[in-house]
C-alpha cells in the first residue's frame, strides 16, 4: 500500500496495492499490522458501517465528542463521493481547514481521519456505496456536528448548492464557531 500526506499532518490518503488480471482485481483492503506498520498509527478499529445515497447526497460534518471521539478509515466500493475532513482541535495550526480527496471505486483510495476532525462527504455519482471503520463505538450523546456550509470553512463540495440533499438534522448544525472547543490540539 502507498500512504500519501495531506495538507494536514495525521489525515492521510492510503491507496492499496491492486492485483489485477482478465478476471478482475484482488485487493487487501485493511490489514490491521501493515497498516500500523506504513502508517505509524497505533489505533484498533471496532466498528464497521455502511451508507448507501443517491446522486447529491451530503452526510455530515459529524464527529464524536470525547470521551468516545472516533478516528475513521473511510472508502467507496460503489460510485465516487468528494470526501472531507475538516481539524477541529482548538489550538492546531490547521484549525478550521480542511483536506478534501475523492473516493471512488476506481481509484479504490480511503481516507484515514483522525481523532479531533468532523467528517462528511458530498456523493458525486448517481449512487455510492461507502464503507468506514471506527476506533470506537457510536455513543449517540457523544453526537456533534457542523453545518456542512459554513462561510468560516467555505468547503467546496463539488457538486451544485441546488443538488445538495440533506438529513433534516444536518440542516440545522452550529457553524464551527458555535461548537466550542470540543477538542484541543495535542491533548
Amino acid at each position: 500500500m502507498a500512504v500519501i500526506k495531506t495538507a494536514i499532518e495525521s489525515v492521510l490518503i492510503i491507496e492499496p496495492k491492486l492485483f489485477g488480471d482478465e478476471r478482475g482485481y484482488f485487493f487487501e483492503s485493511y490489514n490491521e499490522e501493515r497498516f500500523r506498520a506504513e502508517t505509524g498509527i497505533e489505533t484498533r478499529f471496532v466498528q464497521d458501517n455502511e451508507s448507501r445515497s443517491k446522486y447529491g447526497v451530503l452526510r455530515g460534518l459529524h464527529f464524536q465528542r470525547p470521551p468516545y471521539a472516533q478516528a475513521k478509515l473511510v472508502r467507496v466500493v460503489k460510485g465516487r463521493v468528494l470526501d472531507v475532513a475538516v481539524d477541529i482541535r482548538t489550538g492546531s495550526p490547521t484549525y478550521g481547514r480542511y483536506v478534501a480527496v475523492e473516493l471512488s471505486e476506481d481509484n479504490h483510495r480511503q481516507l484515514f481521519i483522525p481523532k479531533g476532525f468532523a467528517h462528511g462527504y458530498a456523493v458525486m455519482s448517481d449512487e455510492a456505496i461507502f464503507q468506514y471503520k471506527c476506533d470506537n463505538l457510536y455513543h449517540p450523546e457523544c453526537e456533534g456536528a457542523i453545518v456542512w456550509n459554513d462561510p468560516s470553512i467555505a468547503i467546496n463540495w463539488g457538486i451544485s448548492e441546488a443538488d445538495i440533499i440533506l438529513s433534516e438534522k444536518d440542516k440545522h448544525n452550529p457553524t464551527l464557531a458555535e461548537i466550542g472547543e470540543e477538542f484541543t490540539y495535542g491533548k
